[in-house]
């Protein structure tokens, strides 16, 4: 500031009058500098004494012998929160002195919510208590909040909700079951709690960043963004730098466990760590009772209205197939989708999809049902003889494993874990074409689809199939679900997470 000002006063004397103006608005802005840096350097300081006393505060109230589950929409009655439940009833039967806590943004009540979990997956009642923590803030990490740059700003509000959890109950270990990666350092770094995370599907993958590059518009892919190649490019480099945020938030995980193969690549590769390969539980026992054997045409579809599953697709195979094949009009043909409705933007997909039915004019051979019982689902499955999955890069695929378990015929998406954990070995689309992994051996247990022409095909391929071939493929499929029992799961859970509570199997505390 004092030399702005000698500056400006010596300007004054020796330059003409325009100059000395000139000097004197630098010396302003030297001074307003000064100013805002002293301000900010004051804010950072005060910034890091409220972590740190934010910090001894969530370490003081941090609670011994308690394990969290940070699962945000825990009575969303999907695949994922099957293996929530799952993973509360191991710690309940291996773990008996550790005490659950579920973080939810559910309304619902804590007996609301188990009893739906009982009644969704078939489930028995829980051995001991389970404490939920309802947080406010949920709306922060829902994609109709962030428009833009939404994986960026759903982690920031995850973070939000993150913090919102510490200080309502800080657990000793924590878990993240639902993909929220961010809030791990927040945990571990704030709360000092012990962290791992069960990962259903990496939030940033290579396969995104190539699929900017080779296909148009998509659900998470803009039409504006998709024919310009300059806005193409500043998104990759966006997904470039979130893609190095992500993993520098998974390295705090102490125990990562994975559902799949392609899963377990995707965040070796981010993360820098060597997960757990852990199939989910599929409770498959109460579909292997289901009679195997000629079933009638109907199509089933198991997948909460999310845009990632792409039901849409399935309405447009459908339509295809009926142009093709306008003989099973008159054979009791009907595509049936169950699925759950989590928050408003769902229920909107749930109904535009009725919608595109009235539009393909297909409306009749559709029925399309939400949050129905496990009752009606298991039903269901013991009349449908094709099952349809159409999500991309599904991270591993419970319905598809439900289907045959219950001798449903599977037609998956060609990619994730349906290509490389599931649908194993796979039959061709026709007797012409080779399949998918022909070195697997053995009888085949499904189909493998992308395109709307190859659903409408394979659907063509199990609907016409003769009796004693669709026989064989229904008892293959059954043997293959053995590996994705349960049983298996809780069995692995429970050795994961045994250095992560510091305990063996069946230890008690204190």
């Amino acid at each position: 500031f004092f030399f702005g000002a000698a500056t400006y006063c010596r300007c004054l004397v020796s330059v003409p009058l325009h100059r000395p103006i000139l000097m004197g608005l630098l010396a302003l802005l030297l001074l307003a500098l000064k100013l805002l840096l002293g301000a900010l350097a004051l804010s950072s300081l005060l910034f890091l004494l409220g972590l740190v006393g934010l910090a001894i505060y969530l370490r003081l109230q941090r609670c011994a012998s308690t394990i969290g589950f940070f699962h945000p929409y825990c009575n969303a009655g999907g695949g994922g929160e099957r293996v929530l439940w799952e993973s509360v009833r191991a710690v309940h039967a291996q773990y008996p002195a550790l005490q659950c806590v579920v973080y939810t943004g559910d309304t619902a009540t804590g007996p609301e919510i188990l009893q739906k979990a009982q009644d969704a997956f078939g489930l028995p009642p829980f051995e001991h208590q389970v404490q939920f923590v309802h947080l406010k803030e949920r709306q922060w990490v829902e994609a109709g909040q962030w428009p833009v740059c939404t994986m960026l700003g759903q982690s920031f509000g995850s973070l939000i909700l993150g913090l919102e959890a510490a200080l309502r109950f800080t657990p000793a270990t924590y878990l993240d079951t639902m993909g929220y990666a961010f809030t791990l350092p927040l945990f571990r770094l704030l709360a000092g709690c012990t962290v791992g995370a069960y990962v259903h599907y990496p939030t940033i993958s290579t396969d995104m960043l190539t699929a900017l590059h080779t296909t148009g518009a998509a659900f998470n892919n803009r039409q504006v963004i998709a024919k310009s190649r300059v806005l193409t490019q500043l998104k990759a480099q966006y997904y470039k730098c979130f893609a190095f945020l992500y993993g520098w938030a998974g390295s705090f995980s102490a125990c990562t466990m994975v559902n799949s193969s392609w899963t377990e690549g995707h965040i070796e590769a981010l993360w820098r760590a060597k997960p757990i390969r852990l199939y989910p539980p599929c409770d498959v026992q109460p579909f292997e009772a289901l009679p195997l054997g000629p079933r009638g045409n109907i199509i089933l579809s198991i997948a909460q209205y999310r845009p990632e599953k792409n039901h849409a697709l399935q309405l447009r195979a459908l339509a295809r197939l009926l142009e093709e094949h306008p003989e099973y009009k008159s054979q009791s043909i009907q595509l049936v989708m169950v699925g759950g409705v989590r928050h408003e933007e769902d229920l909107a997909r749930f109904e535009a999809l009725k919608v595109l039915a009235q539009e393909l004019q297909i409306a009749e051979f559709v029925s399309i049902e939400r949050d129905v019982s496990f009752g009606r689902k298991t039903e269901l499955l013991r009349t449908a003889r094709v099952g349809i999955h159409t999500m991309w890069n599904e991270h591993f695929g419970i319905g598809v494993v439900e289907f045959m378990a219950s001798g449903v015929i599977p037609v998956a998406h060609r990619s994730g874990g349906p290509l490389m954990d599931i649908v194993v070995p796979t039959l061709a689309l026709s007797a012409g074409d080779q399949a998918t992994n022909p070195d697997a051996g053995g009888v085949p247990v499904g189909l493998l689809a992308e395109t709307e022409e190859e659903y409408a095909q394979a659907l063509h391929r199990v609907l016409s199939m003769a009796v004693d071939e669709h026989c064989a493929m229904q008892a293959a499929a059954r043997t293959a679900c053995g590996r994705f029992s349960a049983e298996a799961y809780s069995a692995g859970f429970s050795g994961a997470i045994g250095p992560l509570v510091g305990l063996a199997p069946d230890k008690k505390l204190g």
